[in-house]
């Protein structure tokens, strides 16, 4: 059997584009990129959702194990082993590669809320909480990594817009979700339920991080093992965050032996695991570094008491109090989608300095309402304007990091920046809570509607130094760009 010789007109000649034509530009969601973005912004999206849904389910919890004393330790268990798993993710990361820490963090956080939501004792709880927040902190690091090896840096603001807005949706339909839930099946299927549905964004991202960023930098060997210095200073600065913490929930004169013990782990720490300079707003990577801490901190310390003073001091309901900050959600996303836009990329540091204004402003605002003329929507407001400058600022921070970062430092960095963002919430919420209570703030339950006896002055006293942080804030956000 012969082979046809070919003909003219069955050779393929390239037909030359219009003039004037361009391609199209290349998106996250491009055939390239689908699988990849799906994946990982799943993934986002169900953290949020078990962010957003446990808090509405945890006090029912709490009740149901006879360990309502215990329940502050529900959340600072969290918070404190991921901040060791944030520095373990960024040198498993830089070392051997993002997959192996995000499927481990991945697997840890489903087996918290396994161990949480089966739990039969208060501690058993805790436990599973704890083993949550490790993998949470390997994932969220992990995932930096992700996109700072497979995505071009063009790309990568509109992947970092795409995780902000994935928490919009969780924001808003998590509480209502995990209420009805919680009051016709039972609290324990909101942390059961989760760990089912990371398999499907999981079976979408896991071949593609393996092609696109498994492995080190450019297949040069592993190191053999970790920085141990690094590793001790993360479960120095985990214990030190509890210790705080610990003492911020007592204001006897004997919590400031564990107050102090916390202080003392967690300087030195801090000043060995993030980048030189951090505290004196050097040049471009500290200052990054550091306005992620001052732009979270200032704005979730303020957050956290807008709805227990709309509740107190001009009696709303406790979900009318929460929606009023529903809309920050569509804020934070927009602002997060205008930073991503090619053609502002030259105006980046003036955007993260108008964002950090926005963010003061706001906090300055909502003590506002504690004068009886002032609508008390005011306070949502106010804040939709505070979410828009955190969408400017928080996704800005992300990609600025990855792009001051040496592929091989990225790890390292991006847990340095969400440690920054961690210990900052811990610091200006101790010191918030504390100056509340000092100033009258009554006792306040984790039901808003049980707090008593708040003075005015006591949330005057959270949310006006908040706001001078956040300013502070608009002049470290002129210095991320190095000279």
């Amino acid at each position: 059997m012969t082979v046809p010789e070919p003909r003219d007109t069955d050779v393929a000649v390239p037909v030359p584009a219009p003039v004037g034509s361009t391609p199209p530009a290349e998106t996250v969601l491009s055939r390239a990129y689908r699988a990849l973005s799906i994946g990982i912004v799943s993934v986002v999206v169900l953290i949020a959702f078990e962010a957003t849904a446990v808090g509405t389910a945890m006090p029912v919890a709490a009740r149901e194990l006879d360990g309502v004393s215990l329940y502050a330790f529900a959340f600072s268990g969290y918070f404190t082993t991921s901040l060791f798993g944030m520095v373990l993710s960024g040198q498993w990361s830089d070392r051997r590669g993002p997959l192996a820490p995000l499927t481990s963090g991945i697997a840890a956080f489903a087996a918290g809320l396994v161990l949480s939501g089966t739990a039969g004792a208060m501690w058993l709880f805790i436990l599973g909480r704890a083993v949550q927040g490790l993998g949470g902190g390997l994932v969220i690091v992990a995932l930096y990594v992700v996109v700072g090896r497979a995505y071009p840096e063009r790309l990568r603001p509109a992947i970092m817009a795409a995780f902000a807005a994935g928490w919009v949706v969780p924001s808003i339909v998590g509480p209502l979700a995990s209420g009805a839930v919680t009051e016709h099946l039972g609290w324990r299927w909101v942390f059961v339920g989760i760990p089912v549905l990371v398999v499907i964004p999981l079976a979408l991202a896991l071949p593609q991080i393996r092609s696109r960023a498994a492995g080190p930098v450019g297949g040069a060997e592993a190191p053999a093992s970790f920085d141990r210095r690094r590793i001790r200073l993360a479960l120095a600065i985990s214990l030190g965050a509890g210790l705080l913490q610990y003492a911020a929930q007592d204001l006897r004169p004997l919590s400031l032996l564990p107050g102090a013990a916390g202080v003392a782990l967690l300087v030195p720490a801090v000043l060995g695991l993030l980048p030189r300079g951090t505290y004196r707003a050097v040049r471009g990577l500290p200052s990054v570094v550091l306005l992620r801490g001052v732009a979270a901190g200032s704005f979730i310390a303020a957050e956290s008491f807008v709805p227990l003073m709309l509740v107190t001091q001009r009696g709303l309901s406790p979900t009318l109090a929460g929606l009023s900050l529903a809309a920050g959600g569509a804020t934070w996303a927009a602002g997060s989608w205008i930073q991503s836009r090619p053609r502002l990329e030259p105006h980046r540091e003036r955007l993260m300095a108008l964002g950090m204004a926005l963010v003061a402003a706001a906090i300055a605002t909502a003590p506002s309402v504690l004068i009886d003329a002032v609508p008390a929507w005011t306070v949502a407001v106010a804040w939709g304007f505070g979410c828009f400058g955190m969408g400017l600022v928080i996704s800005s921070t992300s990609v600025l990091l990855l792009k001051l970062s040496a592929p091989e430092e990225a790890g390292t960095n991006s847990a340095a920046l969400q440690i920054s963002d961690g210990l900052s919430n811990v610091v200006l919420l101790s010191a918030t809570g504390a100056a509340f209570a000092a100033l009258g703030g009554g006792t306040v339950s984790h039901a808003a509607t049980e707090a008593t006896g708040s003075h005015p002055a006591a949330f005057a006293a959270v949310f006006l130094p908040m706001a001078g942080v956040a300013l502070a804030g608009a002049w470290v956000a002129t210095r991320v760009r190095e000279r």
